[in-house]
């Protein structure tokens, strides 16, 4: 019937050169939901497919994300699997895991979701052997580690949202403070994205003007230092307040994750502070945590060289120790 509202004419081939933008996200709770949405909204994929154990609720949100395409570019999206996406999927978005409950860290999601993950990883290694695998589950670090090991996948396209958000929430309490756009302030989270992350305060900036004013931690006033532990604790517990507040996290990562598939798929050399394998930063050897890195449609092709102080030397190795700590209780 619906062939009569057009005239024929001969098929065309599409040019070879052509290849469309393909993601695929698995696990549609509230994360993945909103990443998603954020990624149809930013025009991020040609095709875009949505996986996850409840089949009807995913075909739910499917539908209804369908409803709202006239108002975007195109994007062909649909309910499937990895295998519907195939060996040209170029990004495979993992947030499939176990809800962080209100006060729990977390680290404490731990082997909840590696028993998720080691299901999960055997259909991607299988199906999408060419992908880039962005983890977003927690703890993320762990978990990048975990499907590192557990793919076998080159260290560069194996990355973790990390400390991307914890970054974004830093410049937005700083440009608070400061009374600018959060755009212009230049400031890192480091290390776990967790209790043990690390604020470089000794680099954060300005437009060029350090916030410390090149004057080490140490030779600050005591009321200054209270206030920028202040801030920064603000960054540190803001996932939890807004658990105990809502249950859950969803759009700042959604919009989080959209940045780092950006900079993917339209090769931004952007620099993120995405979580990755780190070898020899520091000494720091064999863990996955966040680092200014830059990320381009390979994934991860150079890191900064990063300058600290020694007080934030010193936090960001305690950090790769409690990472470590625990990813050698595991057996992967």
């Amino acid at each position: 019937m619906f062939e009569q509202l057009f005239l024929p004419l001969p098929e065309i081939e599409k040019p070879s050169t052509l290849r469309p933008r393909k993601g695929v996200v698995i696990g549609v709770g509230q994360v993945g939901i909103a990443c998603a949405y954020s990624l149809l909204i930013q025009n991020c994929f040609d095709e875009l497919i949505l996986q996850d154990i409840a089949e009807e609720k995913v075909e739910g949100e499917v539908m209804d994300l369908m409803h709202g395409i006239p108002f975007l570019e195109p994007t062909d999206l649909k309910a499937g699997t990895v295998a519907d996406a195939g060996q040209d999927a170029d990004v495979v978005i993992i947030t499939a895991g176990a809800a962080q409950k209100p006060g729990e860290s977390r680290l404490n999601l731990l082997e909840r979701n590696v028993s998720i993950f080691r299901h999960i990883l055997s259909d991607v290694v299988k199906y999408c052997p060419n992908a880039i695998l962005l983890i977003v589950s927690n703890p993320v670090d762990i978990m990048t580690y975990v499907t590192l090991k557990i793919t076998g996948f080159p260290s560069h396209r194996v990355i973790g949202s990390g400390t991307v958000l914890d970054s974004a929430r830093f410049r937005a309490l700083i440009g608070q403070k400061l009374g600018i756009d959060a755009r212009s302030v230049h400031a890192y989270i480091i290390g776990e994205h967790g209790d043990s992350e690390v604020p470089v305060w000794s680099t954060a900036n300005v437009a060029g003007v350090k916030l410390l004013m090149n004057q080490d931690w140490d030779d600050l006033s005591q009321d200054y230092r209270q206030e920028l532990e202040d801030l920064f604790s603000q960054v540190k517990n803001a996932a939890y307040e807004i658990i105990q507040r809502k249950g859950y996290t969803s759009y700042a990562i959604g919009l989080t994750v959209t940045d780092i598939v950006k900079a993917i798929m339209r090769s931004q050399e952007r620099v993120l502070t995405v979580s990755s394998l780190v070898q020899g930063f520091y000494g720091i050897e064999n863990i996955c945590l966040s680092l200014p890195a830059v990320v381009n449609e390979k994934g991860i092709i150079k890191k900064l060289n990063l300058v600290l102080s020694e007080r934030e030397k010193e936090q960001l190795i305690k950090s790769a120790q409690v990472l470590t700590e625990i990813f050698t209780e595991l057996k992967i």
